[in-house]
């Protein structure tokens, strides 16, 4: 009787084992080679997996110091050598390469030709997988100090406001990454006067945040010696310029101001800085606009400060640029949207008037990711003002 089954020869099936045994064999070769997640433990895996498993006379990674068994120094990493298998990762960029030296220099089998091209793939996704673990760690690790370093700039703000009879005085302060170059304090002095700084070095990000951390250590130092705001200001500069010039590229625009609330007098200094708004019921608005150059950008540079009164219902409002350079598309929120925003608000206290300044930002922008670090200070006299205390 005819049938359409024919039995499988000695030979094939001989054959059909062979291949069953290699491709078993090329698993637990892809086994051991995804058992570590360490790039130099892959490697190692994979020169004992040729040496031991395939018996060839030796194997290595060219640049990595990595060999096992018996490879001529002349081979590694040479053209001439016919044995090279290329690792390459998902996006067919080379990692590094195989080099292997058969017994006697002989020619490669089909088998030991397959089996070295397919543990090759292998190699290439449990190496990529290796390195991308460990920039992952490294991400993860660094992501942890940034977070540290964000709650140490957050805690070295002022924590709380002093209470000024008769004023309102609110700070806020957001950055862009997580630290920012923008700096401000509010230090109060041995005659009862305030000293306040708002200030932003140039740049962005944790370069700038050291920079920062540096300026306050040095405004500091100089705030407790009492010394006039001009001639701080100067020294400031000084100090910037002479810490060298990695500091200077990273120059800091600030503003200064020492309030008597005894008086209302105030006294300024713009280093370089976006002009302070000041007004006043009935009177043009005033803008105490820079004095001389960022700090850190001239040595030698001398300040001059200026003296006003803070009359009664006056605001003054201290910035830095990242509330102006905001953008819808090609238009730029700006210092005269800014001021006009400020000059709008109702409110007599300081906080209520950051929070709609923040408010009419947001909208403009259009609930867009923040491009610089925003920070700014409010100071609101109303003496004759039953809602104004502190």
């Amino acid at each position: 009787m005819a049938t359409d089954i024919f039995p499988a020869s000695g030979d094939d099936t001989i054959e059909l084992q062979q291949q069953v045994a290699r491709l078993q064999a090329l698993l637990e070769a892809s086994r051991q080679v995804h058992s570590t997640i360490r790039e130099e433990e892959v490697l190692e895996s994979v020169l004992r997996i040729v040496v031991r498993e395939l018996e060839m006379a030796g194997a290595a990674f060219p640049g990595t110091g990595l060999t096992y068994g018996d490879v001529p120094a002349s081979e590694i990493g040479s053209d001439a050598n016919p044995f090279i298998y290329p690792l390459a990762d998902r996006d067919g960029n080379k990692m590094t390469d195989l080099v292997v030296a058969s017994p006697g220099g002989r020619e490669l089998t089909i088998y030991e030709s397959d089996f070295l091209e397919g543990l090759a793939l292998q190699a290439a996704v449990a190496l990529e997988n290796a390195r991308n673990h460990k920039r992952n760690l490294e991400f993860a690790r660094l992501q942890q100090d940034l977070d540290a370093a964000r709650r140490i700039q957050r805690a070295l703000l002022p924590q709380q406001l002093p209470s000024i009879s008769g004023y309102s005085l609110g700070i806020r302060s957001v950055t862009c990454y997580e630290v920012g170059g923008d700096y401000l304090d509010i230090v109060e002095q041995p005659d009862g006067s305030l000293l306040l700084v708002v200030a932003d070095v140039a740049g962005k990000g944790l370069a700038s945040a050291i920079v920062s951390m540096s300026f306050r250590a040095a405004f500091r130092g100089m705030a407790a010696t009492g010394m006039p705001l001009d001639e701080l200001a100067t020294q400031m500069n000084q100090h910037h310029w002479a810490e060298g010039e990695e500091q200077r590229r990273r120059y800091v625009t600030a503003i200064f101001l020492r309030l008597l609330p005894e008086t209302g007098e105030i006294e300024v200094v713009n280093a370089g800085h976006n002009p302070g708004f000041l007004v006043e019921p009935g009177v043009p608005t005033y803008e105490f606009k820079a004095a001389g150059t960022p700090l850190g950008m001239l040595p030698g540079m001398r300040y001059t400060s200026e003296r006003r009164n803070l009359a009664p219902a006056a605001r003054l409002l201290l910035y830095t640029d990242g509330l102006t350079e905001v953008f819808k598309g090609d238009e730029e929120f700006g210092p005269e949207r800014l001021l006009e925003e400020f000059c709008a608000c109702p409110s007599r206290k300081a906080d209520d008037i950051l929070d709609a300044l923040w408010t009419a930002i947001q909208a403009f922008g259009d609930g867009g990711p923040q491009s610089d670090d925003m920070t700014a200070l409010a100071l609101c006299h109303a003496t004759d003002s039953p809602e104004m205390p502190g």
